[in-house]
């Protein structure tokens, strides 16, 4: 299967920009898989499709302020940096912009969001084969415990923002339920829930579930291969504790719907399951990469947003219409023309598509 067969044009006034055009008030495109149909709804609707007994699966994972500013301290050239993985206390792996200019021995002065002097200098210590530096910062004890007041929300590179300040991001981009820091960009189909919803849903039956992954850089990576096997996904941290597999797995038992909220829930449940769809608890590490004609061993609805062109995660939700088979791409791409027409919005912060 090639990779520019998940290409697609979209109109630049679709892909939703502001921190409003979410939560309770999205429209929801309701998907058939058995039927192919589609309906329009609003994301409240939900209450309306989903039923006593449904285990709704919510990522948990909580943003944090993983992008940071600073100058050289030779040439006082700019720099971005965006905080990846945590080896130890002030040691981090992260990308960086401009790469070539981050060579091992180079210190930057960090900066606030605002320009502001922090005292706080990153100094590039090595490179790996994907091109991240590792870094090592000085002139604080924690790193992660300034980064609430010197970093920046990574709002994902297609929302543009002129007030460098975030300040309505900082608040939006992050789901109502979000707990544990550790992602890199927001679980994005998290973001239309409200905590009277959610209440509302659990009052009618449906037990909520909450499971870890935490958002990395495979988020930012479109699929350059040819073909999709040639595609290497970044590895993510995820965890469910015991309570969350003993939910699942007694659902599963009963016959009772599986419900994933957002791509990184569907990753973590079919990494945690055997070859018979059974959970174990776990803290662990995946490079899952889900396309057709993948066949789904938990998951038996989505709640998604949509997605970028050329995308992991469409292809994931390609794979889960038609789950075991390769049409799924001819139905998704349907199911997106439809949105188009019907103006709905798209990515983090845009509308939402139920698929069961």
């Amino acid at each position: 299967m090639q990779t520019a067969a998940f290409d697609y044009l979209l109109p630049d006034e679709l892909i939703a920009q502001h921190p409003a055009a979410a939560r309770d008030t999205s429209r929801l495109l309701v998907l058939n898989r058995s039927t192919g149909s589609l309906v329009h709804k609003r994301f409240p609707d939900l209450l309306d499709l989903l039923r006593e007994g449904d285990v709704l699966v919510l990522n948990d994972s909580r943003v944090f302020n993983a992008r940071l500013r600073g100058v050289n301290a030779r040439s006082s050239g700019e720099f971005e940096v965006l905080l990846l993985t945590e080896n130890a206390t002030n040691d981090w792996w992260a990308m960086m912009r401009p790469g070539k200019r981050a060579r091992v021995g180079t210190e930057i002065h960090v900066h606030t969001p605002l320009g502001e002097t922090t005292g706080i200098t990153a100094r590039v210590l090595d490179t790996n084969e994907e091109g991240h530096r590792r870094l090592q910062f000085s002139g604080t004890e924690n790193i992660s415990d300034d980064l609430p007041r010197i970093g920046e929300v990574p709002l994902p590179p297609y929302i543009r923002r002129d007030d460098k300040s975030f300040s309505s991001d900082l608040e939006r981009y992050q789901t109502i339920y979000a707990k544990t820091a550790g992602s890199v960009a927001a679980p994005t189909a998290g973001l239309h829930f409200t905590p009277e919803l959610l209440a509302r849903l659990q009052q009618t039956g449906v037990q909520v579930c909450r499971v870890t992954l935490h958002v990395g850089l495979g988020t930012f990576a479109p699929v350059k291969a040819d073909n999709l096997e040639g595609h290497v996904m970044h590895e993510e941290r995820f965890s469910i504790s015991p309570e969350a597999a003993e939910t699942i797995n007694r659902a599963r038992q009963e016959r009772r719907r599986i419900i994933a909220v957002g791509t990184t829930s569907v990753r973590v449940l079919e990494s945690a399951a055997d070859a018979t769809g059974r959970i174990a608890a776990q803290s662990s590490r995946t490079r899952i990469f889900i396309h057709p004609p993948y066949r789904f061993k938990v998951v038996d609805a989505l709640l998604t947003n949509f997605h970028l062109p050329c995308s992991t995660l469409l292809m994931l939700v390609s794979a889960f219409a038609t789950p075991g088979e390769t049409r799924g791409r001819d139905l998704m791409f349907a199911s997106y023309n439809e949105a188009i027409r019907e103006r709905y919005r798209f990515f983090s912060y845009g509308d939402a598509m139920f698929i069961q």
